[in-house]
């Protein structure tokens, strides 16, 4: 698989994540300060490798800051792109779970070269949940980016009765029963 790289600075586990998605087998696309002629400033490094995932040159990205906040926050803003900070194996696992994600943010700081790899392990076994709840979440989420778009100063917000959700995955309104 295609992964674009990012981080801001050579520190901590920045050095440590190419290697590391080779020897799983994948094919990383480093950017920020990974590649030496580009910005490496973490807003910009994290935009380019979220744009990658969002215009179909990777189909996951992992990008790196201090805090990984930054990071996340940067890789959100770009359409299509749902960003997870994940400090541990769970959260990388719920990431892609629950919420389908596809960018992986981490911290320079307080990620360790063994947590990484823990992380790594559990994003990489888990897969986006097929259940119509988690499927209907992360659908909003596309209606969210629409809204902030084409309203950005009125919210809309969908609501749906209370009670468990049955959903038509075609795109369909979800209904209770």
């Amino acid at each position: 698989m295609r992964i674009a790289i990012a981080a801001d600075e050579l520190t901590g586990v920045a050095g440590a994540l190419e290697a590391q998605l080779r020897r799983r087998g994948h094919e990383p696309v480093p950017h920020g300060a990974l590649v030496p002629a580009e910005r490496a400033d973490w807003a910009w490094a994290s935009e380019v490798a979220a744009r990658d995932v969002a215009e179909g040159r990777a189909e996951q990205a992992i990008v790196c800051c201090w805090t990984g906040t930054g990071a996340s926050i940067a890789a959100n803003k770009v359409p299509g792109v749902r960003a997870a900070l994940c400090t541990d194996a769970a959260t990388a696992a719920g990431a892609r779970r629950w919420n389908d994600a596809n960018a992986l943010a981490l911290s320079l700081r307080s990620t360790s070269e063994a947590v990484l790899g823990e992380i790594l392990d559990a994003w990489f076994a888990g897969e986006p949940s097929g259940e119509p709840d988690d499927r209907v979440n992360v659908e909003h989420l596309e209606d969210i980016a629409f809204a902030s778009a084409t309203h950005p100063s009125s919210p809309q917000i969908r609501t749906r009765p209370p009670g468990p959700v049955t959903a038509d995955l075609s795109g369909a309104e979800p209904t209770a029963p």
